[in-house]
């Protein structure tokens, strides 16, 4: 289902002290207090909410008026490879999920009732676009998509005859295919899914993941091959406009979720949960993130810690979703988390709110590391994307791609986090 937001574009960087998250070798010292955004300009005026990380230099983003936009060089410029679609009919389509696995191999969903549900893949970086998936039911409406590799992938729709609709690609998105309800879960009266930060629907460690709304608790359905499916109370408030916006996991037993009302970006409780089960159970936090939350991601070098974004703010949990702690007051649609090849980096993106024309700023390692801070840009809201970036040992030859906050980073072994404001 998708909501409406008052947009406007910015972007921040996330900058943190000294201490590293998740170094094997040092006292865990970081603080809530110690994070803090900054904004870069993007110089878009698009409102992005699906972003797509792949490295440090390479990053899809997509959003209003059927836009999509890829950076190849750590987003000092962009290029609009968007679908060729005539403009009246461009401004029908609303991108709000992308994903992507390289610089040429990229696929874009868009949402909305009948028809205007559709995905578009490109495997030539963006020369060339095809439809390989239009809606043609009326009840359907395709909120979220998630890919478990580079074949295999389920985009979810808001429930059809009393049941979620899923289609199913396994050549990365070329073809879909409805997939059998008989082995789904049913849906209760009034209960949708949020398309409001592309992680409605998830695939890790072999499972997959359906998060919803509408109903008192939002419930998450789970399942270990995207075809049978079973459900659990989230324990997170539900409602016409509330409901659980985010599911993320790590492995396959350890989960968090997120969400709340988003016609009431301050209000508190019952807006996250965790799970150690695999989602088969749910346990509320101990102390909730301040506000709605949108977007939620684990923090990969450090497996207890994880970001949540939202309307009101961005909060911190060093005990895998137990207890939350704001750092932010900031308006944030979505965040995500990309793991670096071969050094422990991680990258997180995150949508911001603020005024239009600007543009994010990535951070590199010395030389002597082997890949770069990975900056993933993910579920963005108009043009702003932001770093967070964390350490623990002396930087010498590291220096920010772009930016005058070098002083702030020193450190071997970092975090990065971006975010796009709504």
């Amino acid at each position: 289902m998708g909501f409406a937001l008052s947009l406007c574009s910015a972007v921040a960087v996330l900058l943190l002290p000294q201490t590293v998250v998740g170094h094997p070798n040092v006292d865990h010292q970081l603080r809530s207090s110690d994070l803090s955004w900054k904004l870069r300009p993007t110089h878009n005026t698009q409102q992005f909410r699906g972003l797509a990380p792949i490295s440090s230099e390479i990053a899809w983003v997509s959003g209003t008026n059927g836009t999509v936009l890829r950076t190849c060089d750590g987003g000092t410029s962009w290029t609009d490879l968007s679908p060729p679609l005539s403009p009246e009919n461009a401004t029908n389509f609303e991108f709000r999920d992308i994903q992507a696995w390289n610089s040429k191999h990229a696929v874009v969903l868009s949402i909305g009732e009948g028809n205007l549900s559709r995905i578009f893949a490109t495997h030539d970086g963006g020369n060339s676009w095809e439809a390989t998936f239009v809606n043609d039911e009326e009840e359907a409406f395709y909120d979220c998509m998630a890919f478990e590799n580079k074949r295999h992938g389920l985009a979810m729709s808001d429930p059809v005859n009393g049941k979620f609709r899923l289609v199913e690609t396994w050549d990365g998105g070329s073809s879909w295919a409805i997939v059998s309800d008989a082995g789904m879960a049913a849906a209760l009266k009034g209960e949708f899914g949020f398309a409001a930060s592309g992680t409605c629907i998830e695939a890790a460690a072999g499972r997959w993941y359906i998060a919803s709304g509408g109903v008192d608790p939002g419930r998450i359905f789970f399942s270990s091959d995207g075809h049978d499916w079973d459900v659990a109370n989230s324990s997170i408030v539900g409602g016409e406009a509330a409901g659980v916006f985010s599911v993320r996991f790590r492995d396959a037993k350890h989960g968090i979720a997120v969400g709340g009302d988003y016609t009431k970006p301050n209000g508190t409780g019952d807006n996250a949960a965790w799970s150690q089960d695999g989602g088969r159970s749910w346990v509320k936090s101990k102390s909730f993130p301040s506000g709605y939350r949108s977007g939620v991601s684990w923090i990969h070098v450090e497996k207890q810690a994880a970001v949540a974004v939202g309307t009101s703010g961005s909060d911190v949990t060093f005990d895998g979703g137990k207890s939350w702690h704001t750092f932010d007051n900031g308006t944030f649609d979505a965040v995500e988390c990309v793991d670096g090849a071969s050094t422990r980096t991680t990258s997180i993106t995150l949508s911001p709110m603020a005024p239009s024309g600007q543009i994010f700023s990535t951070w590199r390692p010395p030389t002597a590391l082997s890949s770069s801070c990975h900056s993933s840009f993910v579920r963005s809201i108009p043009d702003t994307i932001a770093i967070i970036v964390t350490s623990n040992a002396a930087l010498q030859n590291g220096q920010p791609a772009s930016g005058k906050t070098s002083s702030l980073i020193k450190s071997t072994e970092y975090a990065g986090f971006m975010a796009s404001r709504i």
